[in-house]
């Protein structure tokens, strides 16, 4: 009997695009071969263990398919995080030991370093190579093995810069071999980040990297454990923050690269979810808002590098504003009972009644309590999800320590724990630590109270809103005023909102703009005029909670808003749809007496040729941008070579060659899914 070929199916295969974020870890599953997403879930991110959570969004995403999933249909696991991006804003990470190469004292200095992180040790050695990629002096071994037995002790990783590095790394490697054979310990090199020539800017790009190097490390092992769990055995890759993937592996000791690594998956997401290619992308989390733009299919890659944290590194990353504004962004009241949506992230109190019921009779005793607690009132403490007193770990004070020792896994009435004020302060130190978390009311308790959002407790919500209300008016609300409270919070988050939008269109600041904010307001004129601002493309909205919000913010600002299919999960969608890309750069110098110097990372070579100068520059940037796309896990990439040149005044040939950039970009899928 013969078999048709047409009756022959490749079996399915799928990608699972996972998303951490601060509040909930998404799961979205795609069926590789149709480019459809067949499933998708959210779970609480537990960020005292990430694979309780990661496991929990791939289960209950696996388990909405009727017919299962068998694990070795699963071509690849693809993650998404804001870790990196958090933990430097927040300032935590490693003990790091810098060893800055050929640098003096101004150059020390204008690496920020010592600004950025005070104690930190910085050990400067003699070495390092000139503009034209040759050394000098060669690198002081001695004085390098007497700066590794002072620090050694002291850090859990090293960060290593010299001075025209991206002409000749060879001093970078040398430290490098020194310090891992006489401590172990990772070492990050500033030319395996960036190939600019602002050693400074390097040498701080290099340190950051080494202090995240612990807290993606943590990750990837807690989603290898939680693909182990659920007998998952294929390449899991992550986003970077210009929204191509690596694989886990060659990330684990370029964390840096994956600052932004969020949203630049959400902007990949909403382009395949929506399909459209001129678009602002408004994304919407528990904790911030980001907003990007995508003009002709691309988005805007910031050429200067990510900013994060108040510090420019040197990463290449997707232009986005990031602000803290997201469901449950905490709501204050400043004077005369101004209402406020501050950028800080606190636990909703509907989330957590619904995870712990006893939080509902916590709620009656503040409101049973007329004599004091005031601002305290609907306001709890609790270790983070997944979390034990055991698994806790960090520096702390003599204070802290005693007041987190009186912090459990289940939520306690907050004036009880902050029964001082150094209390209190214990308690803002040890959540910036992200050693507890604080619960209070959110944008998510005023959707629930207004029966705009259903998912956690409702009565909690109408409780924390009454104190709230209360706090606010100086008598027990009613229930009508109660609800109004809950409105003016919810139009505050539009109005936010829609200024955030406005802002992305105009590329401006438009905080003290009086037509801007008249529309932000949802106010339809000024004076006599009639006011109207628009963004001039359609805005994708994904997020969680968009459609909450999102609807009033078109209203306002009378614009075209796209809510896609499974826009609530766009950053998981994005992070499975990504590509895996690098780029290179080698560049060629011609002095103008016939001489051509090739310089890269690898060395410097020289040319009397200026045709076999370029070529073998070419051929070194594909060559170099080929292999590290498929070490990142890419097969059979497609590379495109640019070249700029400058000749020399009145040339007309190569001959007269001044200088030339080429630029190779390598492009692939990853190599599951080819």
């Amino acid at each position: 009997m013969t078999v048709s070929h047409a009756s022959i199916q490749t079996p399915a295969t799928y990608l699972i695009g996972v998303d951490t974020g601060g509040t909930y870890t998404d799961a979205a599953i795609i069926e590789e071969r149709t480019h459809r997403v067949i499933a998708s879930a959210k779970a609480i991110t537990t960020k005292g263990d990430l694979a309780i959570g990661v496991t929990e969004a791939i289960t209950q995403a696996v388990a909405k398919l009727p017919q299962g999933l068998k694990p070795q249909d699963i071509a690849m696991v693809s993650v998404s995080t804001t870790l990196a991006t958090n933990a430097v804003v927040e300032g935590h990470g490693s003990a790091v030991g810098v060893v800055l190469i050929g640098f003096d004292a101004a150059m020390v200095a204008r690496t920020g370093i010592a600004d950025a992180f005070a104690g930190m040790p910085i050990e400067v050695i003699a070495g390092g190579h000139d503009h034209n990629g040759h050394a000098p002096h060669p690198l002081d071994t001695e004085a390098l093995e007497l700066a590794l037995a002072r620090m050694a002790d002291k850090v859990d990783a090293f960060a290593v810069a010299a001075t025209f590095a991206v002409r000749n790394a060879e001093h970078e490697r040398q430290a490098r071999e020194l310090i891992v054979a006489r401590t172990g310990k990772p070492v990050t090199l500033s030319t395996e980040l960036s190939s600019s020539l602002d050693a400074p800017r390097r040498a701080l790009t290099a340190a950051l990297n080494a202090r995240l190097i612990s807290r993606v490390s943590t990750l990837i092992d807690a989603v290898n454990r939680s693909m182990a769990d659920l007998k998952i055995s294929c390449p899991l890759m992550i986003v970077k923050g210009d929204g191509t993937l690596a694989l886990a592996q060659s990330v684990a000791t370029r964390p840096i690269e994956t600052v932004l690594s969020g949203p630049a998956a959400s902007l990949v997401g909403a382009q395949w979810l929506s399909g459209l290619n001129d678009f602002i992308m408004s994304d919407m989390g528990g904790t911030t808002t980001d907003l990007g733009v995508l003009i002709n299919g691309r988005p805007q890659v910031t050429q200067e590098g990510a900013e994060v944290g108040g510090w420019r590194t040197m990463v290449r990353a997707i232009d986005v504003r990031t602000i803290g504004l997201g469901g449950d962004s905490e709501v204050a009241l400043g004077a005369q009972g101004k209402l406020t949506i501050n950028p800080q992230r606190v636990v909703p109190v509907s989330l957590i009644a619904q995870r712990y019921p006893e939080v509902l009779a916590l709620l009656e005793a503040d409101l049973a309590d007329v004599d004091g607690g005031g601002s305290m009132h609907g306001r709890f403490v609790l270790l983070p999800f997944g979390a034990s007193q055991a698994s806790l770990t960090g520096e702390l004070s003599a204070r802290e320590a005693e007041v987190l020792q009186r912090v459990t896994e289940r939520p306690q009435a907050f004036r009880k724990i902050a029964t001082s004020s150094t209390a209190q302060r214990a308690l803002v130190s040890l959540k910036q630590k992200g050693l507890v978390q604080i619960s209070a009311f959110t944008p998510s308790d005023a959707s629930h109270v207004l029966g705009l959002q259903n998912n956690w407790s409702q009565p909690a919500a109408f409780m924390a809103a009454q104190l709230g209300c209360r706090l606010r008016s100086m008598k027990f609300p009613t229930p009508e005023l109660t609800r109004a409270y809950a409105q003016d919070v919810w139009s505050e988050t539009v109005r936010l909102t829609s200024r955030a939008i406005l802002e992305t269109a105009f590329g401006m600041n438009l905080s003290n703009d009086l037509l801007a904010n008249a529309v932000c307001r949802g106010q339809p004129a000024v004076g006599l005029a009639v006011v109207r601002m628009a963004p001039s493309m359609p805005v994708v909205a994904v997020g969680g909670p968009v459609k909450i919000y999102y609807g009033e913010v078109a209203k306002r600002l009378d614009c075209q808003m796209v809510f896609p299919d499974y826009c609530d999960v766009a950053n998981a969608v994005g992070a499975a749809m990504g590509v895996v890309a690098k780029s290179v750069t080698v560049r060629v110098a011609g002095d103008g007496s016939g001489l051509f110097v090739l310089h890269s990372t690898m060395g410097t070579q020289q040319f009397t040729d200026p045709a076999l100068a370029l070529a073998s520059a070419t051929e070194l940037a594909r060559t170099s941008a080929r292999d590290a796309v498929v070490a990142m896990g890419a097969q059979e990439p497609e590379v495109k070579i640019s070249l700029h040149k400058q000749l020399l005044p009145n040339a007309t040939s190569d001959a007269g060659l001044l200088e030339a950039v080429i630029v190779a970009e390598a492009i692939g899928r990853p190599d599951a899914v080819v």
